[in-house]
């Protein structure tokens, strides 16, 4: 089943990446979202790994809440957080 592609409310949140030196290099993490960390040797390469973090929280938690939720009555539409 194909879900309706949902209207735009207005430009997407934008989160806090918060970036630290450490010996190794950078370590990274968003504020707002929990497991969402990464390291690089640089801080470029901090911030395209903490993009992946991002992403692979977001399909973990997905995977988790599928898994939780299978087999009941539950009803799923786009949910987009404008700022």
């Amino acid at each position: 089943m194909s879900l309706p592609k949902p209207e735009t409310l207005g430009d997407p949140m934008t989160f806090t990446a918060v970036y630290m030196p450490v010996p190794e290099g950078y370590i990274g993490f968003v504020e707002e979202i929990p497991g969402a960390n990464s390291q690089g040797e640089t801080l470029d390469e901090v911030r395209e790994n903490l993009r992946e973090a991002v992403k692979l929280v977001l399909e973990a938690n997905r995977e988790l809440a599928e898994q939780a939720l299978a087999g009941k009555d539950v009803e799923r539409e786009p949910f987009e957080l404008a700022s």
